[in-house]
Parts: C-alpha cells; structure tokens; sequence
C-alpha cells in the first residue's frame, strides 16, 4: 500500500505526461459515431464535476485520522479526472458535436453524491465507477478505427488503473475501521451497492458496451472480476497482512 504522500507523488508526476498527439485530425466515421455519441458526451459531463463535495468530505476525514497529504492526493485525482473530461470535451469540439449540460446518469450520481457524507461511501461509488470506466474506455477505444480517439482512451486507461488502487487501499482502510460484529452487513452493502451501480451504468451505455464487443454477460463477467480482485479483497475476512489491489 502506498502512503498519501507517495499517491501524491504519482499524481504530480502522472500530470506531467502528455500521451495525446493533438495535431492528428479526427477521423471517425458517422456509423462509428452513431451508438458512441451520446454515451461520449455523458461520460465527458460526468468526468469534469468540479469535486467540491468529495474534497470536503475528504478533508474532514483527513482531519480525523491527521493525514493532510490525503487532501492533497484526493485534489490531484480530482484534477485528473477532470483533465479526462477536458481532453473528451476538446475532441467533441473537433468533431463538431455540442457537449451536454445534463444528463439523467450525471444528474443521478450527483444527487447521489451530494447526499452521502460518508467516506467509505464515496470510495466505495467511486471505486465501482473506476471499475467500469475501465470497461467503458476499452470499449470506446475498440469501437472506432479513429486514432486520435484511440489516444485519448488509451491515456484514461493507463490512469484509470491507479485511481482504482487509490480507492481500494483507501476503502481497505475504512473498511478495518469497523466494529468486527458490523463487517459481514457491511461486506454484503458494498457488494450490493457495486453490482446496483454497474447495472446502471450498462443501462444508461449498452449501445457503446455492445460497439464495443461486450455483451450483458461479458460485462457483468468483467465486473464480477473486478469485484473480486477489488473490493472483496478489501472486505476479506482474513485480508492478507500486505494487501495489495490485483488490477
């Protein structure tokens, strides 16, 4: 596991990469584009959320348990997502396609959001959609033929895979936090809440899953992976003394 002040390490260092060759014009064609748009679009709204709620609750926390460095690593996270959204934003304006003001996915995890004031819930929500972001990237990334697209996913990806670490270490700590009699409800929650988030997340996207190759069964499949490699390591009953998240 690594200490908040190493993820800030990371993540200052991540911002220096530049992956994306901006001067390749687009060139995705209108049957590519069809079943991907929308769900573009939406993710792109969903990835620039200004963080301000995750950032306070985070700060308390790190109040609590005295670790400024975390307030610092979860504003650097929050700044990478948003560099996904921008980086999304910038190549909708290429291809000359409005980015969105709302959506009812976006809408439904703010309010979500906005009303939980708890920290394991927030890495919790936070963790599953990593977790299907990285389905969704690679889908995006295999249902077009367009370079610059293929950019752009590809750097989400590489990013993707240490935001999930951040949030199951994290979560891992929370999670030996609680009383030992609660854990079993509390293992059953997460799990609960991890499937009920992915299946909204097929749902509001199954056009660009399917572009992509996947199947409902193929999803789940991968998320049922990622559950087990994630979260119910950080819920084992008997974790292993030096947990360590299988991405």
């Amino acid at each position: 596991m690594k200490t908040s002040t190493q993820w800030v390490a990371h993540f200052e260092l991540n911002a220096t990469q530049h992956r994306i060759d901006w001067s390749i014009p687009p060139d995705i064609t209108p049957e590519e584009l069809a079943p991907l748009l929308r769900s573009l679009q939406a993710w792109q709204l969903g990835e620039t959320s200004d963080g301000s709620h995750l950032l306070r609750i985070a700060s308390n926390y790190a109040n609590r348990i005295k670790d400024p460095d975390y307030i610092s690593a979860v504003n650097l996270f929050i700044k990478e997502e948003q560099k996904h959204g921008n980086n999304l934003g910038r190549y909708l304006d290429a291809i000359h396609q409005p980015r969105l003001k709302s959506d009812w996915g976006d809408t439904l995890f703010r309010k979500c959001r906005y009303f939980n004031t708890r920290m394991d819930f927030w890495t919790l929500t936070v963790l599953t959609v990593e977790s299907a972001a990285q389905i969704f990237y690679q889908s995006l990334k295999d249902a077009s033929n367009c370079t610059l697209l293929k950019q752009i996913c590809t750097d989400i990806l590489i990013d993707e895979a240490p935001h999930i670490a951040f949030q199951a270490e994290r979560l891992f700590i929370l999670f030996r936090e609680k009383f030992v009699l609660y854990r079993p409800f509390w293992r059953f929650f997460y799990k609960f809440s991890f499937f009920s988030i992915a299946l909204v997340v097929w749902f509001g996207h199954r056009k660009l899953f399917r572009a992509g190759g996947n199947t409902f069964t193929s999803y789940i499949d991968k998320m049922t992976y990622k559950y087990h490699k994630t979260i119910a390591r950080v819920s084992s009953p008997v974790p292993h003394p030096r947990f360590k998240v299988a991405l």
